[in-house]
């Protein structure tokens, strides 16, 4: 199957459903069909067909998913990139994945324009939102589509032709292109639909950015394939993700830990406008056992369910409902079909419940980073082995312990410290709402643990109180020897916790 077959099937399926609603905009999945096939057309009348690389800057956009599946049944490449990106990644971004068209949201229209005279590559803006007057070298979505039809292409595509790219968190040095096939991104929808808790019946909630694997390939897609209606959320905002829900009866939502925390500590939090609200699904960040223990609480009758994925390998792992509590501290099993191991530092399978690296190979990993090649060699090991660089172990029941992203481990004489482990603490202390715990450097030790924390409104604690509680509850050389009271913690587009970005402070 290719992608674009995933929304065609549906479409012969259940015509008439609606399948995106977006504000005051609603398609079916009979015109999400025919939304696509004329970007399709459009593309390939331009001259930008198979292999060409595409990109998309914007939030959840009621056009997204019609250029989405439009650009892969052209054959082309589209590169989702953050709304999130400074000037400069932008223009990385864009020159370095040899970009020739870009779909932009008006939105985002003026610093593409501001860029333009620095991307020598790019040969065509097409804007979508509200048709307005736009430069002569910027061509409004309407416009494009004029006289396309709506009719398939007929192109021959292979499965394991390119035709994504998403883009790393860009920690160190520029965000690296990650590119994936068709089939690489249409198993990771096909175990997602058969071994996650979500219903053929749902109205989803699609609130992660679909610029992200988890928006895009393992939620929404996932939801084309079942053919559910979508609901698109363009910006985070726990009120009126409560309202959305309400209002559309959405049955099933995937969040991550920060947006479900604004939710449950939210002041506008109403039980009874959430009762539709049956599943949500969860990852792309560290959950800790208290905020799932409050998650329990305050929404009692949703079932929650955390899964883990990563961008150069899909989704890998989710946690059966039933071992929420028991298993609390894992992620979950591997999909029935997926091989996922720990390696050692010699690059050899360890034994359960020993600490290493999560390594997986097959259809679902990445075909590699875009154009570097060196880059790419260096995670790939074995016989095809993509290493994850997560830390973790294997329990004896097959369940997926993370200890800690490889790079945020702190080195501190001699001993590895995992910042995980001490935050897993810290979110127990009834007066911590965040916390980011990283290494800073100490002319002794190497390096030694700090914490960054945001309280709870109306709690005060001071730092000796912290650090008393952090003394009585961890291993002394584990504990924060720098404790900070913030307003808040820098995120990612996708809520993750920056952790480089606190780090940037102390490092010289």
């Amino acid at each position: 199957m290719l992608i674009g077959e995933i929304l065609s099937n549906t479409a012969n399926k259940f015509p008439d459903k609606q399948a995106v609603i977006c504000g005051k905009d609603i398609c079916s999945f009979s015109d999400l069909e025919e939304i696509s096939n004329r970007v399709a057309n459009g593309i390939i009348r331009s001259g930008l067909g198979r292999g060409s690389v595409l990109g998309i800057l914007s939030t959840n956009q009621f056009e997204y998913p019609g250029i989405f599946f439009g650009c892969a049944k052209a054959g082309c490449i589209l590169a989702h990139m953050s709304t999130r990106f400074t000037d400069n990644e932008l223009c990385n971004v864009i020159t370095s994945s040899d970009v020739k068209a870009l779909f932009v949201h008006e939105k985002f229209l003026e610093t593409i324009l501001r860029l333009a005279v620095k991307l020598t590559g790019l040969e065509k803006i097409i804007v979508f939102g509200n048709k307005k007057t736009y430069p002569t070298n910027v061509m409004h979505l309407e416009e494009f589509l004029i006289g396309a039809q709506s009719t398939p292409v007929s192109i021959k595509l292979n499965t394991d032709d390119a035709f994504g790219i998403t883009y790393t968190g860009g920690t160190t040095g520029f965000p690296k292109g990650v590119v994936v096939s068709h089939r690489s991104r249409i198993i990771g929808s096909i175990r997602a639909q058969r071994e996650m808790d979500i219903s053929k019946n749902d109205i989803i909630c699609c609130s992660s950015p679909l610029f992200h694997i988890a928006g895009l390939f393992i939620w929404f897609q996932t939801g084309v394939l079942m053919g559910l209606t979508a609901v698109l959320m363009p910006a985070w905002d726990p009120e009126a993700f409560i309202d959305l829900v309400e209002k559309q009866k959405i049955t099933a939502a995937f969040l991550v830990p920060t947006q479900i925390n604004s939710i449950i500590t939210s002041t506008m939090l109403d039980s009874d406008k959430l009762k539709s609200l049956r599943y949500v699904n969860y990852g792309a960040a560290p959950t800790s056992r208290a905020q799932l223990e409050k998650q329990l609480e305050v929404l009692p009758s949703v079932i929650w369910q955390e899964q883990y994925g990563q961008s150069e390998a899909g989704n890998l792992t989710v946690r059966p409902t039933e071992f929420n509590l028991s298993k609390s501290a894992s992620v979950g099993k591997p999909y029935s079909d997926l091989e996922l191991q720990i390696f050692g530092s010699d690059n050899n399978k360890v034994a359960n419940g020993e600490v290493g690296e999560v390594v997986t190979r097959g259809d679902h990993v990445m075909l590699g980073y875009y154009r570097e090649p060196e880059k790419t060699k260096e995670v790939f090991i074995g016989e095809g082995w993509l290493k994850t660089g997560d830390m973790g172990y294997l329990d004896e029941d097959g369940f997926l312990f993370l200890v800690d992203r490889s790079k945020d481990m702190i080195i501190s004489g001699g001993e590895n410290i995992f910042p995980t482990e001490i935050e897993e603490v810290l979110y127990n202390h009834p007066s911590i709402n965040e916390c980011a715990v990283f290494g800073v450097p100490d002319d002794h030790w190497g390096e030694l643990p700090a914490a960054h924390i945001v309280l709870e409104k109306g709690k005060q604690p001071t730092v000796e109180e912290i650090d008393k509680y952090c003394i009585e509850n961890m291993a002394r050389h584990k504990r924060p020897r720098l404790i900070k009271f913030v307003e808040k913690l820098p995120k990612s587009a996708v809520g993750k916790i920056q952790k480089n970005i606190i780090r940037d402070e102390y490092w010289p």
